[in-house]
């Protein structure tokens, strides 16, 4: 080898390569990502150079990163067959230390404990000195006319440079290793960090010969050139295990901002499940991060996928994530355009996204409550199912306001059991008024916000209220008469008798279903309050004492309950435990028996039972 020169690295303060070796040992494996994504580079500028100007080994167009294991000297050798640099270049880019900031850098951390370094300044090529003792490159440029240039150093303030051996065009970076990063001279630990952090740079990147990373970026591609399929193997191949997503966003923008990708609504085992690996950080096809907070705000982050901001520096820190301004514009369009593709799905595909909805819409309402916004822009696919309907079938609030509004006026009905509230459901679907089914534990919530934004409409659990069409108004109520009082007087000195409790009231109604002899009813507004500290403290919502039991004077057991000759003389203790049974089973149908109340009322109805035989 010809004589080398030696000099000294252009830092002005100590030796800056230990304290990236010393402060950024946890981040090591970085290094790969950042010298096979210069050599990237390097081919990408070989390609726009070659449009215009002669190239040396212009036949050479098999374009790729290699990379290969020398295990037994402890070497990894990073080749492309790029641009390649002359000996001024070298002493340019490499020996002058060309990132900005670097003796402040060094003054700011030589004596701290290194917290917060990523991201202060592009690490580039000395990351090598994170896992190597020594760095050799040895280059050629695409200069028709230039030579070999060959630098070396051991990460001190020392180099050496001068005539390199390489005949062919490009760059050979050699790693002597370190003997605590030797574990990375193994095929399978070097596959995977390629395919970790450059799987979808457009050329191969090859380990001992054979290629490694995927090299397709689908989201690169324009949407209208890609089918449905391919989104969907796509996902599975970022997210394997995870079956089909529901839907897909594809991201592409040029202005103000650049922005690419591709945005999944995975399916979801639950409604709070939310564990999923989220959004991937890109910068032109390079992983960067897989924290995208900043980027998505807190009611997204359960989509999935691919976002590349090809303006974001590699070696990004939070801190300028939360402060940059148009990292917040970017989280403004995503928010916009998912908002757009619900909106797009739902009145494209009516069909189709309905049954999605299911799914994807104790989220969506979730985003809703978080950002007026988001609510603004993607109130039009907003849906509710109708409860008990086979096939399901899901309204819009103006579909069910516009069809109810003559029967249920200003109130839109909804249940949160179909099992416990079936009677009042069936009451009004007899009057033909529909109910809608809300049973995530964001509804509560979410009604509450529906009523603030649409003026004049209010939301009714089934068993909240009485509407006017389920009562009988011309029944009569007075179903036997004499000196003790009416039928409703009589029920109620009977009831208020047998329950023994001031706190519940009494009410005699006709309705128009005779089989319900009674319903226990809670005004909606102490039932969401019961409930909302029944979520503040972690336990499971229990019916207020005050509350209100209402008797069917239509039905047969509650008619004969009301008569005189059966709450007279020996009668009454029978006639009281009839009316403690039949509230009971009110309690039950509302799912509001404690448990350690169920014992009691078993033993009650048996010995009912027994009297009648």
């Amino acid at each position: 080898m010809a004589t080398l020169e030696k000099g000294k690295l252009s830092v002005q303060t100590g030796n800056i390569l230990p304290v990236i070796k010393k402060w950024l040992y946890s981040e090591k494996e970085i290094f790969l990502r950042e010298l096979v994504s210069n050599a990237f580079d390097a081919i990408v500028k070989l390609r726009k150079v070659a449009l215009e100007e002669d190239v040396f080994g212009a036949e050479d167009q098999d374009y790729a990163v290699d990379l290969r294991i020398d295990r037994e000297n402890g070497i990894l050798i990073i080749e492309d067959n790029g641009i390649g640099m002359t000996a001024e270049e070298i002493q340019k880019y490499i020996s002058q230390i060309a990132f900005s900031g670097a003796e402040e850098f060094a003054k700011k951390y030589e004596q701290k404990d290194g917290a917060g370094i990523i991201g202060h300044f592009g690490l580039g090529f000395y990351s090598a000195f994170m896992v190597a003792k020594r760095v050799d490159i040895d280059t050629r440029s695409y200069k028709p006319n230039a030579t070999a240039a060959f630098w070396t150093s051991d990460g001190s303030e020392e180099y050496e440079s001068g005539a390199g051996s390489r005949s062919k065009r490009g760059t050979e970076i050699r790693l002597h290793m370190d003997d605590d990063a030797r574990m990375l001279l193994d095929k399978k630990e070097l596959s995977d960090l390629v395919r970790k952090y450059c799987d979808f740079l457009s050329v191969p990147v090859r380990i001992d010969g054979a290629q490694v990373n995927r090299k397709d970026a689908l989201w690169s591609k324009q949407p209208n050139q890609i089918k449905k399929e391919e989104y969907t193997e796509f996902y599975k191949y970022l997210f394997p295990f995870q079956g089909d997503p529901l839907f897909y966003i594809h991201l592409n923008v040029d202005h103000p901002f650049r922005l690419q990708g591709i945005l999944y609504f995975p399916r979801m085992l639950h409604e709070m499940d939310t564990s999923k690996n989220g959004v991937r950080i890109y910068c032109r096809n390079v992983f960067v991060s897989d924290e995208a907070q900043e980027i998505l705000p807190k009611y997204l982050t359960m989509l999935q996928g691919v976002v590349d901001l090809p303006d974001l520096p590699l070696n990004v820190s939070r801190s300028y994530v939360q402060t940059d301004p148009e990292i917040r514009k970017i989280s403004s369009h995503i928010t916009k355009k998912v908002a757009d593709r619900l909106v797009e799905e739902f009145n494209k595909n009516r069909a189709e996204f309905e049954k999605i909805w299911p799914e994807i819409g104790p989220f969506v309402k979730f985003a809703m409550l978080s950002d007026e916004k988001f609510y603004d822009q993607a109130k039009p696919a907003l849906l509710f199912e109708v409860a008990g309907s086979e096939p399901k079938t899901f309204v819009t609030l103006d579909e069910y306001t516009s069809k109810n509004k003559d029967k249920s006026k200003d109130r839109v009905f909804y249940a949160n059991d179909l099992i416990a509230q079936a009677a009042p459901m069936r009451m009004l679907n007899k009057q033909g008024i529909d109910v809608v089914y809300l049973p995530q534990m964001i509804d509560s919530h979410f009604v509450q916000l529906l009523e603030t934004k649409s003026t004049g409409v209010h939301f009714a659990r089934v068993d909240a209220e009485l509407a006017d069409h389920v009562v009988d108004a011309d029944a009569s109520s007075k179903i036997i008469e004499g000196e003790s009082g009416t039928s409703q007087d009589r029920l109620r000195e009977l009831f208020t008798k047998a329950l023994g409790n001031p706190k519940v009231q009494i009410r005699v109604e006709s309705l128009k279903m005779d089989e319900i002899p009674a319903m226990i009813l809670l005004p909606e507004f102490v039932r969401r309050m019961s409930e909302m500290a029944a979520s503040f403290q972690m336990k499971e919502a229990t019916l207020p004492e005050e509350h209100t039991l209402v008797l069917n004077l239509k039905n047969p057991l509650v008619q004969a309950l009301a008569k005189p000759s059966l709450i007279s003389g020996q009668g009454v203790s029978k006639q009281e435990r009839v009316a403690r049974a039949v509230y009971g089973l009110a309690r039950i149908s509302q799912g509001a028996v404690k448990p350690q109340d169920v014992e009691k009322f078993t033993s009650e109805t048996y010995e009912l039972l027994a009297s009648v035989l």
